[in-house]
């Protein structure tokens, strides 16, 4: 998008490492705090709070312009009071001018928050600025498989004082959270064995199968009344299998795929769809708030897996049709920046678009969902219109492209990475 001319004064929306977008004004720094070398940011005090921290101005946006987006996105009894503050400051400014030094002096406590970009560092935090006043259930959880996903789930299940035992099949992920106050798991089957509620979170149903059936498996430390909560996207059938063997050893089963991406799993706004064990779902209810901003029941295991496909089938073929968008606009000689433009001050502007586009155009693919991981599911929602007897020609064509990128070598990157389909 068009760049935004910030000073100080201005009233903005800050994004601070991998926490929510957060309100605040520029301010002048103190004149012994020097600007960090070789970066492009502004100094910005937050409302509600007593932060201060140098934010890069690609992390900032006007607060009026987006006032509307964050509330919708954000949560919480502190961020509220944190709106409600801005609002009150506006009705004081309103008819005459407000000099910057207006605002609240600076604590002498004057905490500095360095900034963390794509960091799955574990870091104290104000739970209730996150996601609200938690009570943590006394129940110890386990969790498998700590990868984009799982790391911020985890971090946030810790973060908001639950037990946690962590395994994943590259043991070094680990160390993070055992540092952290994690305990660590030697396998599948001694989490599931020493924990009463085992969450898991991997790549595809094979490594879902494996995870539970196979060597040292979770099937193994199962026993009458430990829950296991499948959070991994995956086919109904896959699901099915999992749900009858964990319930045939006396165990209580939910599936829990996760709607969103790696910044939202670090910032504790995931969309939860649930199905299965009603009764796991409320014996989880304050893991899903410490990962979540909202989670659904959907009724019988399978039906949250069968959601999930049409949503993230949905989801990979507008990026793709995005994507051909922006090359077709540059092969016709328009401006791809002006097309974004365009697009987001009109009735398809959202805060995924604007971030794909201009990762896009900065040629940005740093993973956020792995496109190896888009193309699997649109390959698994196709089967299940086949098995329903149900055309989806539009996501058999964005499975060709997304095919395509991972032959051009794009798995491991994000899924923005399909534009490189069209442009080799």
């Amino acid at each position: 998008m068009a760049a935004v001319h910030l000073r100080i004064g201005d009233l903005v929306w800050g994004k601070l490492g991998r926490y929510p977008p957060w309100p605040g004004k520029i301010v002048s720094p103190p004149k012994d705090l020097k600007k960090p070398r070789g970066k492009k940011c502004h100094f910005v005090k937050f409302f509600g709070t007593e932060d201060h921290a140098w934010i890069k101005v690609e992390q900032l946006k006007p607060y009026h312009a987006h006032k509307e987006e964050m509330i919708k996105i954000n949560k919480g009894k502190r961020f509220q009071q944190a709106v409600d503050a801005v609002e009150d400051y506006l009705k004081k400014a309103k008819g005459k001018e407000q000099p910057a030094s207006s605002m609240e002096p600076i604590s002498k406590r004057l905490k500095i928050i360095e900034e963390v970009t794509g960091s799955t560092s574990i870091q104290a935090a104000d739970s209730t600025a996150i996601n609200g006043s938690i009570t943590p259930t006394d129940k110890r959880i386990g969790f498998l498989g700590l990868g984009l996903m799982g790391s911020g789930i985890v971090s946030n299940l810790l973060k908001m004082g639950h037990v946690v035992t962590v395994w994943n099949r590259t043991a070094e992920k680990c160390d993070l959270f055992i540092q952290e106050g994690a305990r660590l798991g030697r396998t599948p089957a001694e989490v599931a064995s020493m924990c009463d509620i085992t969450f898991s979170c991997v790549s595809d149903p094979k490594a879902a199968r494996d995870l539970v059936l196979g060597p040292s498996g979770v099937l193994q430390g199962i026993r009458p009344g430990k829950c296991y909560i499948e959070m991994s996207t995956v086919d109904p059938e896959t699901i099915t299998e999992l749900s009858q063997v964990i319930t045939s050893r006396g165990g209580r089963f939910l599936e829990a795929p996760v709607a969103g991406s790696q910044q939202l799993s670090n910032d504790g706004m995931l969309v939860i769809l649930a199905a299965g064990d009603r009764t796991v779902y409320e014996d989880c209810s304050s893991c899903f708030q410490a990962m979540g901003k909202t989670s659904f029941f959907l009724g019988e295991a399978g039906n949250a897996a069968r959601m999930m496909l049409i949503l993230n089938m949905v989801q990979g073929s507008f990026m793709a049709t995005i994507a051909e968008g922006l090359t077709l606009a540059q092969a016709t000689g328009q401006s791809q920046q002006t097309f974004l433009d365009i697009l987001c001050q009109g009735q398809m502007a959202s805060t995924f678009v604007d971030q794909k586009c201009q990762n896009i155009l900065q040629g940005n693919f740093k993973p956020d969902y792995y496109l190896k991981h888009i193309q699997k599911d649109l390959r698994l929602a196709i089967s299940m219109g086949d098995m329903a007897n149900h055309p989806t020609p539009m996501a058999a064509a964005a499975n060709e492209v997304y095919k395509r990128a991972k032959a051009l070598d794009q798995s491991d990157n994000d899924i923005s990475a399909v534009y490189r389909a069209y442009i080799h």
